[in-house]
Order: structure tokens, then sequence, then C-alpha cells
């Protein structure tokens, strides 16, 4: 199986080129390779696929040319992954797949516009985040309160007081799967200066990462509402956030996430690391 590594401000990936959707990919397979002791090791898998050979009606139908199939590292799929997306696009032009410039990626979550160059920042577009009210966590006891926000895929975030590096994400936080039936990824940020933000992230499938895109999206979002704004006056059926720029840092990086009154975009680094295959019968 031939793949390439590559990350996103430190959210790592194991890159599979599957252009024709023949590939078997089994939760077996995907926990196997992104295991960190006796695999090459990733926070997740990016299979990429042609959208109209990827066997799903509605990507194939999308009109994009490359379907972006990602994984968590436990082998679950995923709708939508910030980071994940902005490796994908490098990937596409240093494998000449694609052209630098501007072109969309199906995702389960809908197809999104990407913009970079033959070097440098990527940038994403990641949707409007949608405001599902309040929501809560528990982490080693104590609970925090935060917002229910998806980007495509589900997100809490809890806003602290304290830096986030004293926080405790050896385990799972705690939270209602009456409100999160599909799993959660719970974020914990600060403001740290103007449209400034520090934030940690525990993410479903995958635990705590370096970073996360569509979570960075989400405390921006929950940044940007404020504390006392009602759920009704935001999302995708409601008004637009507020427009304007967070800078958002991240364990492994900065980030930057952008609202234009319409939709949100994500903007940082995608880095492409090596390449190789694994042994024949390794699988």
């Amino acid at each position: 199986m031939r793949f390439v590594k590559g990350h996103g401000t430190e959210n790592d990936f194991v890159i599979l080129p599957d252009p024709d959707g023949t590939l078997e990919l089994s939760a077996d397979v995907v926990a196997r390779l992104c295991d960190r002791r006796a695999g090459i090791g990733a926070d997740g898998i990016l299979r990429v696929v042609r959208a109209k050979a990827a066997g799903i009606p509605e990507i194939e139908a999308s009109g994009a040319e490359w379907f972006m199939d990602y994984r968590n590292s436990d082998g679950s799929i995923g709708e939508m992954c910030g980071n994940g997306i902005r490796v994908f696009a490098r990937y596409l032009v240093e494998a000449g797949l694609a052209a630098p410039g501007e072109w969309g990626i199906a995702t389960r979550a809908g197809v999104r516009g990407v913009s970079l160059g033959g070097a440098g920042d990527v940038s994403a577009e990641m949707g409007p985040p949608a405001y599902l009210g309040g929501g809560e966590a528990t982490v080693a006891g104590e609970t925090f309160t935060g917002k229910r926000i998806s980007m495509g895929n589900p997100h809490l975030a809890c806003p602290v007081d304290a830096p986030v590096v004293g926080l405790d994400l050896s385990r799972a936080p705690g939270f209602d799967p009456a409100a999160f039936p599909e799993g959660v990824n719970v974020e914990f940020f600060r403001t740290i200066g103007d449209h400034h933000l520090e934030m940690r992230v525990f993410e479903r499938g995958s635990g705590e990462t370096r970073s996360c895109g569509t979570g960075t999206v989400a405390v921006a979002a929950a940044a940007a509402i404020g504390p006392e704004a009602p759920y009704e006056s935001y999302g995708l059926d409601g008004g637009a956030l507020p427009e304007g720029e967070w800078t958002v840092d991240v364990p492994g990086g900065r980030l930057t996430v952008t609202f234009d009154g319409t939709t949100s975009h994500l903007k940082g680094p995608a880095e492409l690391v090596a390449e190789g295959e694994t042994y024949p019968g390794w699988l």
C-alpha cells in the first residue's frame, strides 16, 4: 500500500492515494496504520479518491473532481477535517493531480473550496458554523459550560479562565450522550488577546490532538457569538457571525479563522514529510 505522511499544525495524517476507489479500507486497517507504535502513526487517514469513483451517490454528484475520504484513527468515519483538507489539497498539487489555484473538494459535509499556491499556507472554506445551544463537559470532576457548534461534525467549545495547558486531557471528557449521540469533539479555549485565542482539543475517535481545524473554527465562532447571545440568532438558518479574523494558537502551531458574513475560512500550514509503501503481508 502506497502512502504519504503529512500534517497541518502537527495534526498528522496518513494519505492513501486511491484514485479509482479500489482500496479496501476497513476500520481495522485504518487503526493499524494510525497506530503510533506498531504502525505508521497518525491522527487519521485521508483516502484520495476521484469523486466519480467514491461509490457514494451524493459525492459522485457533487461536481468536485476529488473526494476526501476521512477516517479517524480508531477507524470510524469523520464528516470533515479542517487540517486534513488543507493537507489533502497540498498533496493533490504536489502529486500533479491539481494545479495551484482555487477549486472544490468533496467531503461528507459537502464541497469545500480551497485556495493555495505552489508552496506556503493553504486556505479552506469551512462552511457557516451552526450554533445549536449550550452544553457541558466534565474533566477530572470539574464541569465546563460551552456552546454546541456544528461544522458538519459536532463540537462543544468551552471557554476557560486559566491557561489551557493545565487541563488533564489524558482521558476523554464526559458529555451528555443525548445531546451528542454520535460523539463530540470537545474544545477548551481561553482569550489571550484581541481576537486571539489559545485552544486544546479532545477529538472523538482520535483522543487529544495537537490541532483540530474544524475545532479551531468552532472556538472562534463561540468567542464571536459571546456569552449571552440567543442561539436562534446564529447558524445555518439564522444571521451571520460578526465579520472578522481570529488567531487561534494550538499546541502544534497557529491558525487563522476568518468570518466573512456568509461562511468561514481556515488558513494555515500544510506540509508533506515522507512517502513510502507498507511491506507485503503486513496488513
